[in-house]
């Protein structure tokens, strides 16, 4: 077997014993197509390594029967340590997960701006990171790798950011900065990209292959899921669904362009509206914009319909583009139900492609930050299992 072969059957061989949980040697050959005996050989290595261990089942079965009882496979939790974060306006939320994903803890603190540089928010993530570790009863460099969800246009790969409201300058090699001041790897993605990780690996997307994860927060941001790939584009911005333009010269936008639809739907866009049309003092912030609008005040009541039908406007947009199993709807802004109010949703419906199918479901998941962490983490952990797959990473059994 060359060693290309070898770090392929690796890698196929772990992914699959991470998506099935447990399973017994003859249905990975099965499943993945790699004969029995590069089965074998390939698991006693991940066995060796300490990536991998053997469970018995205890369910009855043919062998059982016979006093053998079957022997599966599954993850070594303990193999690895794996922290995610999610980086807000008000809040860094952390988990920690083992190599099995099982989550072991978590931890939000309160920051006391929205905008760093690169270094203030590498001191925050450190000092973050260290007491998740030690709450755990581990510590900081225990950790093998740190997923970091951000806002803003982010190339992955290299772990870049192009640009970010919560961060105080362009063209940021995050990635490297905070691994350098963490003194541990660090994988930073698109917040929204991790949200719809999240969904994928832990919420309603299980059991999708095509579908799509819209967030409203202060931001708007979106994540696709096609060929249960996570789809990003060449240049880390092909999900920016918060900035497609949805009038031409419209509200600006606090990217520095205008017309996008985060300008009309997203948290301070409602309230700059408010304060620009005036003559009602309750809007403070969304919440009590929200309530006015329900109590029927006009200028408020006004502001929202109009995020509704620009709303509307960008999911059928979505729909016609891609024409996805499930639209999931996410976010701060999900506890509220402007933006997916029946006849925001029916609006919608009536702008799509007409087909004699049903048009895609639409879901929506109220969940906090926490679990934005959780997509962060699963992000850094599909790294660390890849490189853990091919003997590139140096942490010990």
């Amino acid at each position: 077997m060359s060693v290309q072969q070898r770090e392929i059957g690796r890698k196929t061989l772990l992914e699959e014993i991470r998506k099935s949980a447990r399973i017994p040697r003859i249905d990975l050959s099965e499943k993945t197509g790699i004969s029995r005996a590069t089965v074998t050989t390939i698991t006693a290595d991940l066995l060796r390594e300490g990536l991998i261990e053997e469970v018995s089942d205890d369910s009855p079965s043919k062998d059982a029967r016979r006093g053998r009882p079957r022997v599966d496979l599954q993850i070594r939790g303990a193999a690895r340590l794996i922290a995610g974060a999610k980086i807000s306006s008000k809040a860094v939320s952390l988990v920690l997960l083992d190599f099995s994903g099982h989550q072991l803890a978590d931890l939000e603190v309160e920051i006391e701006k929205p905008v760093f540089d690169s270094e203030e928010l590498a001191e925050v993530l450190k000092a973050a990171c260290d007491q998740l570790a030690r709450d755990a009863g581990f510590k900081l460099l225990d950790l093998s790798g740190l997923g970091v969800g951000i806002a803003g246009i982010v190339d992955a790969p290299r772990g870049f950011v192009h640009w970010s409201p919560s961060l105080n300058a362009r063209n940021v090699e995050l990635s490297e900065d905070l691994g350098v001041r963490l003194g541990v790897p660090v994988y930073v993605d698109n917040d929204a990209n991790l949200v719809a990780l999240a969904e994928k690996y832990f919420g309603l997307g299980r059991g999708h292959t095509d579908f799509i994860v819209v967030t409203i927060e202060s931001g708007v941001g979106m994540g696709i899921v096609i060929g249960d790939e996570l789809y990003r584009g060449t240049r880390g911005c092909g999900a920016e669904f918060g900035h497609t333009k949805v009038h031409l010269e419209g509200a600006m936008c606090r990217c520095g362009q205008r017309g996008c639809l985060e300008a009309y739907v997203a948290d301070y866009a409602l309230l700059r509206e408010a304060t620009f049309a005036g003559g009602e003092s309750v809007e403070q912030d969304v919440e009590d914009l929200l309530t006015a609008a329900r109590d029927g005040a006009g200028v408020a009541r006004s502001i929202v319909e109009r995020a509704g039908r620009m709303f509307a406007m960008g999911l059928a947009n979505i729909v016609n583009i891609f024409d996805p199993e499930l639209i999931i709807l996410s976010g701060e802004q999900m506890r509220f139900d402007h933006l997916y109010a029946e006849e925001v949703i029916e609006a919608m419906r009536r702008s799509i492609v007409q087909v004699d199918k049903a048009p895609p479901e639409v879901k929506i998941h109220k969940w906090g930050d926490q679990m934005w962490a959780m997509g962060a983490a699963a992000y850094a952990l599909d790294m660390i299992a890849e490189q853990a797959a091919i003997g590139a990473d140096t942490d010990a059994a």
